[in-house]
């Protein structure tokens, strides 16, 4: 979501926060500003659309001085506007925020009627305003921060300068992440290590509720109840070879393109190759024979892989699972049973919704386990267990490699699992571990595809307007996701349904113009789907058949004939099938995407991580 940047440093600050705002972009947005302060004030420049946009403005009205915050903005309250984009300033106040201010309609009443004057439609001014207006009671620049937090209800980040302490700046976060980063000479704040990454890769991580005061040399640090706190720094790797696209014309074909190397990262984290078993740092982290049911909350594309999971879970370690919809979750009061693990899977580990019903959880006594893939995260610190994923930066807003990368960590914990609940033998272990060693190898091959699924997708995806999606078992969830990439990136309605359900309504779509792509690994259901397939085509439907055994498909006739296309892909156990057909659905999507000339990283409306509920 938002970006964050500040800067309380030796140099120009506008070029170092276009640099890192630059950066941020990964994140979604739909304006951009900066605030700098100047010899002559602390002066703002704001442009709706991207970044560029702002460097044109800066461009014609140059803004001069070492200290300054900027900010990309992804709607929430207000339009994107340039009205309506951070920073906002109220007085001595000028201020970037990340979340929403759930009370701000209380607020702004109070404040008008107090005679406050409003510039935008967004929560954010709120804050600035209240503040400021907190500040010209004659309270100090601490006791008022601590005295309008307490009033904030919802999550926030914040960075804030103040007229006339051209030497500090303000932060604070809740429910939405924030980082101090320590220079030489000079200090920085941030919504992520990436954020401050171009200049420091010396980072303290605010916890939930925490506050601070940063100067040129310094932080002071407060907890939510005003104490002064330790938050020790750490270094992290800020490889800006990461975040380059190179060769490739987007991030997202980057990111497909990495998938063998950051599946083998993660499936190093987990397995044993010499020993054909499961890590044993991994299965001291768990004794699954103590789980009685496994609780994961994820949302989008984190979600369908814990339903992936989900099938594994229950067939190979005979562990029950239950998969939710994070921001649903928590809200239907769910009744939880003692024994049960809950798994919050997530790509930033900072997904509002996700981390609430973590914590939820956590509340009503359960065990927790984070399957993250950004290891300071927030649900990382606070879990009990954390399994990481190796990924690296996912600049793209559609999410590829973390998803595999989330497969590969989970369904190495399935074989843990089985393991440990006497599922499976030592025989039966290698043999699954063996599988996935051979993952990042397939997904090699199954890369091979991508420019007959380009052709496919100019001709058959980018002109339609309606796409079905159909898969058996495991390749139900996964034609949810490839239905949801597409819809992504492409803005092309798509819908995912299991195949076996075609007949009980989704039949009624199939006609000449809706393409039908089906996913068919060679497993015990293929010949049901199929049979599905034949069902389709018969009804004039446009079939995409993915599979890796073409020669088991029925032969079709005439005309029914004519609408099959079949893409092969290489042979793979069902075991470890989802993974290697992630490859085709997001390379189907994404040369659609570029077909139709959306812009496939920042897909409108999007944002990469969702910090608010």
């Amino acid at each position: 979501m938002c970006g964050i940047i500040g800067i309380i440093g030796k140099s120009e600050a506008a070029p170092r926060l276009l640099e890192s705002l630059r950066r941020l972009e990964y994140r979604g947005y739909d304006s951009a500003g900066i605030a700098v302060v100047t010899p002559n004030g602390t002066q703002r420049r704001r442009a709706e659309g991207k970044i560029r946009n702002l460097e044109t403005v800066i461009t014609d009205e140059p803004i001069t001085g070492t200290v300054g915050i900027g900010h990309t903005r992804w709607a929430t309250h207000g339009a994107p506007s340039v009205r309506n984009a951070h920073p906002h300033t109220s007085g001595a106040v000028t201020l970037v925020h990340n979340g929403i201010i759930e009370n701000f309609a209380e607020l702004k009443a109070e404040l008008i009627a107090a005679g406050h004057e409003f510039t935008s439609d967004t929560d954010t001014e709120v804050i600035a305003h209240l503040l400021d207006a907190t500040l010209k009671t004659g309270a100090s620049i601490k006791d008022a921060f601590k005295d309008v937090l307490d009033r904030l209800h919802g999550a926030y980040a914040l960075a804030i300068l103040i007229e006339g302490e051209n030497e500090l700046m303000l932060g604070a976060r809740r429910g939405s992440p924030l980082v101090i980063g320590w220079g030489e000479g000079e200090m920085f704040l941030g919504s992520d290590a990436l954020a401050v990454g171009p200049f420091t890769n010396r980072v303290s991580y605010l916890e939930e509720g925490d506050w601070v005061i940063v100067t040129r040399t310094d932080a002071d640090v407060y907890d939510h109840k005003g104490f002064r706190v330790n938050r020790p720094a750490t270094t992290v790797p800020t490889s800006a070879a990461l975040v380059e696209k190179g060769a490739f014309r987007h991030f997202m074909e980057k990111e497909v393109h990495e998938q063998p190397e950051s599946c083998q990262r993660t499936l190093s984290a987990y397995l044993d190759p010499v020993a054909k078993s499961v890590r044993a740092d991994i299965k001291a982290s768990i004794d699954f024979k103590d789980i009685t049911r496994l609780q994961i909350i994820a949302c989008g594309t984190a979600y369908y892989a814990g339903c992936i999971a989900k099938y594994a879970f229950e067939k190979i370690a005979g562990l029950p699972v239950d998969v939710e919809v994070a921001s649903e979750f928590r809200y239907r009061t769910p009744a939880m049973t003692a024994g049960s693990l809950a798994m919050a899977v997530s790509q930033s580990g900072e997904t509002a919704d996700t981390l609430a019903a973590l914590r939820w959880c956590a509340g009503e006594g359960l065990k927790t386990a984070a399957l993250v893939n950004v290891h300071t995260s927030t649900m990382a610190r606070e879990a009990d267990i954390l399994w990481p994923t190796h990924a690296g930066p996912e600049i793209g807003v559609a999410s590829t490699k973390a998803f595999t990368a989330q497969l590969s960590a989970l369904l190495s914990l399935v074989v843990c699992a089985a393991v440990q609940r006497g599922k499976i033998d030592a025989a039966q272990e290698a043999h699954y571990v063996q599988l996935l060693l051979e993952t990042p190898g397939l997904i090699s091959q199954a890369l091979v595809m991508d420019s007959e699924l380009s052709k496919v997708a100019a001709i058959d995806l980018s002109k339609s307007s309606d796409v079905i999606y159909l898969g058996r078992g495991a390749m139900f969830p996964l034609a949810l996701e490839g239905a949801l990439k597409l819809k992504e990136i492409s803005y092309i309605h798509a819908e995912g349904y299991a195949a076996g359900e075609l007949k009980h309504g989704p039949i009624a779509l199939i006609d000449e113009k809706t393409p039908v792509v089906v996913i068919a690994p060679d497993d015990e259901l293929f010949e049901k789907t199929a049979s599905n397939v034949q069902e389709v085509a018969a009804r004039g439907g446009r079939v995409i058949m993915i599979t890796c055994v073409p020669e088991k498909v029925p032969a079709l006739s005439g005309d029914a004939a004519k609408s099959l296309k079949i893409i092969k892909g290489p042979a793979c156990d069902p075991f470890i099938a989802p993974i290697i057909y992630s490859v085709p659905i997001q390379l189907l999507a994404y040369h659609t995407a570029v077909h139709k000339g959306t812009d496939v990283d920042q897909p409108r409306n999007l944002a990469k991580s969702v910090t608010v509920e």
